[in-house]
């Protein structure tokens, strides 16, 4: 029986999956989340012995309301050479942990597991539903999520995709990946101010009634490639049965006992991927949702308070830099209800600020100063000759912490999201002062030479690429923006 996704404000709201993953928000603002989550069917000795593809498999059509032929379509599609390694997802030992290495697709970062297959969701959701709209992909981006989008919808028939980011809150590899997209219905907007304002605008216009209905004459329909949308969201869960059964596979641990996983958190989707795979059975011990200096998870789970009225700080690991984190909305409905979240959301629309009762126990938060996130850098490479990026830095940090704090020392994954590749400048500056006065891209041969690892080849000679995109707004003009290049 095929799964029923419900609101986290209302369940009245229902829809089956395929609808769920077109619309990507619910109607009335909040996140669809599953109303039953499903238990794994198989043991973890039958699911040791899948590749990337065929777990993949098992855990979606949990998930999902496609038929069976329908779904390894949408997975044979979206995981093949677009990957640099045969096993999509290697999982490395280096010095005390498990490195879970996300970062090897086309745009260098963990966004790729998904963005890579939603395209293909979606035009199948498309078909199921008997949507003959143009579908218009709006996405607000910290970073990753933007370049991993368009890579993924670029040329993609019956799809547009608009793509707004910080102007001032990315890295330069990061800027010009998103800036010299190719496509027709490629669209790159920068805006003046932060992630958080670009996310809360998008999310307005899907509840823009007034909008949906004035584009809805003109043969157009909106969804996101954000993780707000279930679609991003569920191939998600795969990696971290995959980790585990890496881990298994590398005598770190035997089938059935736990693991510990550290993920470096922003929007809170990649750590509520780890959630809903131990939901479904996986022997998961604990997780550690890791922050930079934009710690508001941090202390959300330290107090239970969500408070967002405080400085936003542009760091070094700015994939991170989020005061909003959206999918908690999907945990806090979990842990209390319909009612309680949209009490919460209620309240933290209004006054940037809400209190919860945390009951997952098996969750906490840490966090990395700037200097702790570099110093972390350095350490490591000493130790052991592996860079990490900014964001697995923050992750590992907090891992420390997070050991010294409990005193667990079960086998901990770090979830690592991005190559250092993506973040030359400030990995480099935190392996020896001297190369903060660098160009970030001339200093990619020194980090070639240190990392020992070719510069990646989907942003060799990025920097000498034609700038398509030199879109900038006020962040109040978001909405403006989209109508006028809809028209």
């Amino acid at each position: 029986m095929a799964l029923t996704y419900i609101g986290t404000r209302d369940a009245k709201i229902r829809a089956a999956a395929s609808e769920a993953i077109l619309r990507g928000i619910c109607p009335d603002g909040g996140l669809y989340i599953p109303e039953e989550i499903p238990e794994m069917g198989k043991t973890l000795e039958e699911l040791a012995k899948l590749d990337y593809r065929q777990l993949a498999f098992e855990v979606l059509r949990l998930y999902l309301d496609f038929t069976d032929e329908e779904l390894r379509a949408c997975i044979m599609g979206a995981y093949d050479e677009k990957f640099d390694t045969p096993k999509i997802v290697p999982v490395v030992k280096k010095g005390d942990a498990l490195f879970l290495e996300l970062f090897h697709g086309r745009t260098l970062a963990f966004k790729d597991m998904a963005l890579s297959i939603l395209p293909y969701l979606m035009k199948t959701a498309a078909k199921k539903q008997g949507l003959e709209k143009e579908i218009v992909i709006l996405t607000a981006t910290s970073g990753d999520t933007g370049k991993a989008a368009l890579e993924g919808f670029a040329g993609v028939e019956g799809t547009r995709i608009m793509v707004f980011f910080p102007e001032d809150g990315v890295s330069p590899v990061q800027k010009l990946q998103m800036t010299t997209q190719e496509g027709e219905n490629t669209c790159v907007v920068g805006i003046k101010g932060n992630f958080d304002d670009a996310q809360s605008a998008v999310k307005s216009i899907f509840t823009d009634k007034a909008l949906a209905a004035e584009l809805d004459a003109k043969g157009y329909c909106f969804s996101s490639a954000n993780s707000i949308n279930i679609g991003r969201l569920v191939p998600q869960i795969v990696y971290y049965f995959w980790a585990y059964l890496r881990a298994a596979e590398m005598g770190e641990i035997k089938l059935g006992e736990e693991l510990n996983f550290t993920v470096p958190t922003g929007n809170f989707g990649d750590i509520l991927a780890g959630w809903y795979a131990m939901k479904m059975g996986l022997p998961v011990g604990h997780f550690v949702c890791a922050s930079n200096d934009n710690k508001v998870l941090y202390d959300f789970f330290r107090t239970g308070t969500y408070d967002r009225n405080r400085a936003f700080h542009v760091t070094i690991s700015p994939s991170m830099d989020i005061l909003i984190s959206s999918n908690l909305e999907r945990l806090l409905c979990h842990m209390g209800g319909q009612e309680k979240t949209g009490a919460e959301m209620e309240s933290l629309a209004k006054n940037g600020t809400y209190t919860a009762e945390i009951t997952e126990k098996r969750m906490s938060g840490e966090f990395a100063t700037e200097r702790e996130t570099a110093e972390a850098i350095r350490a490591f490479y000493e130790g052991t000759g592996y860079v990490m990026d900014t964001h697995t830095a923050v992750a590992y940090a907090a891992y420390k912490k997070y050991q010294a704090e409990s005193g667990d020392m079960r086998p901990m994954v770090i979830v690592s999201t991005a190559s250092p590749y993506k973040f030359t400048k400030d990995v480099m500056t935190a392996l020896d002062a001297k190369y903060a006065e660098g160009d970030a891209f001339a200093l990619m041969s020194e980090l070639e030479k240190a990392a020992g690892v070719a510069v990646p080849q989907p942003i060799r000679g990025l920097e000498q690429r034609e700038i398509r995109h030199r879109n900038v707004c006020e962040k109040g003009e978001i909405k403006d923006v989209v109508k006028n290049w809809l028209k």
